[in-house]
């Protein structure tokens, strides 16, 4: 498969956690590198990019998708920025050679497994639509999340591509597949929106402006803005745009005083804008001193590098407090699996090993199931944590909203006691695995079978220490007794697993 760009837009640009415990999910696939994450609170909107190939971006577009379902209310939302769901709008881009299709293709099998599996109703835009009147996304969005709601049910032109025709306040998400656009946004010194909306019509091609050119005109932050997508920058580059609007303010006696991007912005998009202001006529882009190092730097150095999950580490490093312990606990699992397949992977095939091949295969069959599940179990942590945190925000000043939090606390905690236990049970079913591998996998790499089973018990101990963490909030003491006691148990079958393993090795 091709590498693929995700650029997905969440209705949610104020609570830090929410924020965080979506990006968990994306960092959280294998394949992916989580490139940016950038969040306006006027707009109350989140701008997430990552890429990677298309079937780990695929995952992790829902994987996002499902935790934003659980933690943003479309019907408390309120926001600068048009929106139809809590996960709003999910683009895939290709990059490199992939082909369009490759990512049109993505775009409808994402859209399904949301619709199937979540319940969202799902519309395709852009290059994935099936219909005409849904290529473009204002179309598909217009009326908001609020005539959405109110049509859904009973106006045959809503209804969704994939998933139920009916509400609900994760609202609907747009799936689509198209080519690389830049989120750009101009503002004025003035706070009057009514200018930068007549020169928003102005600009945008829809009102006889700029061909590729989206434009609204908006009040942020008491200045006006003039919020654009630049579907084509090639053909229409943003150096146009900017003197258009400036040519347009002069007539109501206003400037330019700044412009943002918002995400991520191709190098080449600039090194145009930098060609026309400074007159560069005869410039190559191999002048460029970064493009030159790049394409000249040593290979090896940059391949040895690119396996190591930085992204993932600067999540855990930021200080939020998701993702945290309970995650790394299960990507400590995830990773003493992925020791354990390659350890099976270095043994079965080999004429040596043939009388333990079939046993061998089993258990890799084992580890890369307890892998996917470790994975995403780590996002599913910081999403249950999350919601927890939200759930104890929730406002008492009656006696229907202090039942109403109780009863969304009790069912948060909840969650956020399974998802460590699931870790912690899975994290010991794997040090049966290690042990055969230890003993009978090739023995040139039994030490990473013993790493592997290192971790597996750290895991099982990290987990169990986050269901402890939050046993007092469970209501029922027997119910707490229960938990405590699972706890024990698997701890205890931690530390006899770890020694069988290193003993047996």
């Amino acid at each position: 498969m091709g590498l693929v760009e995700s650029i997905m837009n969440f209705s949610e640009g104020r609570r830090e956690d929410v924020v965080a415990a979506i990006s968990a999910a994306i960092s959280g696939v294998a394949g992916v590198q989580l490139l940016d994450v950038q969040s306006d609170s006027d707009h109350n909107r989140t701008v997430i990019s990552f890429a990677g190939p298309a079937d780990a971006v695929g995952e992790a577009a829902f994987q996002a998708t499902k935790v934003a379902q659980g933690l943003i209310n479309l019907d408390a939302h309120r926001g600068a920025h048009p929106r139809i769901g809590a996960t709003d709008v999910v683009p895939f881009v290709p990059l490199g050679d992939t082909p369009m299709a490759e990512c049109v293709a993505l775009a409808r099998e994402v859209g399904r497994r949301i619709g199937d599996e979540l319940g969202i109703a799902v519309y395709l835009y852009e290059e994935a639509a099936t219909r005409p009147e849904r290529r473009n996304l204002a179309d598909v969005r217009r009326g908001e999340y609020e005539a959405w709601r109110e049509n859904v049910d009973r106006d045959p032109a809503r209804q969704p591509d994939f998933g139920p025709a009916q509400a609900s306040p994760a609202g609907a998400t747009v799936v689509g597949a198209r080519p690389p656009l830049i989120a750009y946004n101009v503002y004025l010194s003035t706070a009057d929106v009514e200018i930068a909306r007549k020169i928003a019509k102005v600009v945008r091609f829809l009102g006889g402006g700029l061909r590729h050119v989206k434009a609204m005109g908006l009040l942020v932050d008491g200045r006006a803005q003039i919020s654009m997508n630049l579907v084509n920058y090639r053909s229409t580059p943003i150096h146009r745009v900017v003197e258009m609007i400036r040519s347009e303010a002069n007539r109501y006696g206003v400037s330019v005083t700044e412009s943002e991007v918002v995400g991520l912005v191709p190098q080449d998009a600039l090194l145009d804008a930098a060609e026309h202001y400074l007159q560069l006529n005869r410039f190559r882009r191999d002048q460029v001193l970064e493009q030159k190092l790049a394409a000249g730097g040593d290979s090896a150095t940059a391949t040895e590098v690119s396996w190591l999950p930085t992204a993932t580490l600067r999540s855990f490093a930021a200080g939020t407090p998701v993702p945290g312990g309970g995650s790394a606990a299960a990507l400590a699992g995830a990773l003493a699996a992925a020791l354990g397949q390659m350890v099976a992977n270095l043994t079965v095939g080999r004429k040596k090993y043939v009388q333990v091949e079939e046993i061998l295969r089993a258990a890799l069959a084992r580890l890369e199931t307890a892998g996917r599940d470790l994975t995403r179990l780590a996002a599913d942590d910081s999403a249950a944590f999350a919601a927890l945190m939200s759930a104890n925000k929730l406002p008492q000043d009656t006696p229907e909203q202090v039942t109403e939090r109780d009863r969304a606390v009790q069912s948060a905690t909840s969650q956020a006691i399974q998802v460590p236990l699931t870790v912690a049970q899975r994290a010991v079913a794997l040090l049966d695995d290690l042990a055969t591998l230890a003993t009978q996998g090739n023995p040139n790499a039994r030490t990473d079978a013993q790493v592997g089973a290192y971790l597996a018990y750290a895991a099982a101990n990290g987990a169990g220490l986050n269901v402890l963490v939050n046993l007092e909030g469970v209501a029922d003491s027997a119910e707490r007794d229960q938990l405590s006691g699972q706890i024990q148990t698997l701890r205890t079958a931690a530390e006899a697993g770890l020694q069988n393993v290193l003993g047996s090795a």
